[in-house]
């Protein structure tokens, strides 16, 4: 199995959507189809789907099929914009999703087939930005830190299984390997779900990238340390002052960046930069469940009254952020 497998992680199939599972990673690689709004919000809230800009295209993908759907099942107008909302809100930290539904959405009056040209517009866009955005935030880095193979530290998922192509943050990885100016990653395992042992490894282990995995809070003692020569992550949304909301475990990363001296690189597209929002306190965090934390695999790791706080995103304030890297720009907040 190669890095050609990351080329399909979600499309448009003869009126449905097909979606790599990303629950079953890394033990089995299980591609869905969902053919219902029903299947595709609880694949989003269930984080089948995951990872801002393809939350962005699974939105877009979502509308087809909520038309598709309308049409079988003879929904009113009513109906079907309300299933489409239920896909705007079924993550609310994300922009893009609620941004391209809505784009999408506005098409809905011109008829299925130019509803799913947009959607598949979105699915393309998303694929070409990814490549822009990650050789812009590898020149900037090797700018910053030299034409030298860099240590590079990350969190959480931000390659193809999460914005479709290249990817974000670990994009900006790959275009480092390309360009020869890598040295390996460490990835933090990112708790409570593990998207970066369970993901981000298995990413890098298909496109052969040395890495090594850290326990999240071993991450900004590694950085102290001189274990790290950058740090790059994504964005599930970058408010207007340039504060960013990421998973959960971003902003101490950020603080130990700062404190060591080395660059904190925010990678994501244009699209997760949100001018409606003024700053990180407006953003909404999403809470999700308790058992997460408290359980594992559905086996309780805690005593039965203990409580859990489980914030999916923190904001980590812009005067950390040494560069936010798009398609489009490099911005110094």
């Amino acid at each position: 199995m190669g890095s050609d497998v990351l080329d399909d992680v979600i499309g448009w199939r003869d009126g449905h959507i097909i979606a790599i599972d990303q629950t079953a990673l890394p033990h089995r690689l299980s591609v869905l189809r969902l053919t219902t709004v029903d299947q595709l919000v609880d694949a989003i809230t269930r984080l089948v789907v995951r990872g801002a800009p393809l939350l962005g295209v699974a939105g877009a993908l979502g509308v087809a099929l909520a038309v598709r759907q309308a049409e079988r099942e003879g929904w009113d107008a009513g109906r079907l914009d309300a299933e489409v909302k239920r896909i705007a809100d079924a993550r609310p930290t994300a922009v893009n999703l609620r941004r391209e539904v809505l784009a999408v959405a506005a098409r809905v009056p011109d008829g299925a087939d130019a509803v799913e040209a947009a959607a598949r517009a979105v699915h393309d866009t998303a694929i070409e930005v990814s490549k822009r955005l990650s050789e812009r935030g590898a020149a900037f880095l090797v700018e910053q830190c030299g034409p030298r193979p860099l240590k590079v530290h990350t969190h959480c998922n931000t390659g193809a299984l999460a914005c479709l192509g290249w990817g974000s943050a670990l994009g900006v990885i790959r275009a480092l390997r390309d360009r020869g100016a890598l040295a390996h990653v460490i990835a933090d395992e990112t708790r409570p779900l593990l998207q970066g042992s369970r993901l981000t490894a298995w990413e890098l282990d298909q496109l052969g990238i040395e890495h090594y995995l850290a326990a999240d809070g071993a991450g900004p003692f590694l950085i102290s340390q001189g274990h790290t020569d950058a740090v790059v992550v994504g964005a599930d949304r970058v408010a207007a002052n340039g504060d960013v909301a990421n998973k959960i475990g971003t902003y101490s990363l950020a603080l130990a960046a700062h404190r060591a001296g080395i660059p904190f690189v925010v990678s994501a597209p244009e699209s997760t930069i949100d001018e409606a929002t003024a700053s990180g306190a407006d953003i909404p965090l999403e809470l999700r469940a308790e058992a997460e934390v408290t359980s594992f695999q559905g086996v309780p790791a805690a005593p039965a009254g203990s409580r859990a706080l489980n914030y999916a995103f923190d904001v980590t304030p812009a005067d950390l952020v040494t560069a936010i890297v798009t398609e489009d720009r490099v911005i110094r907040p």
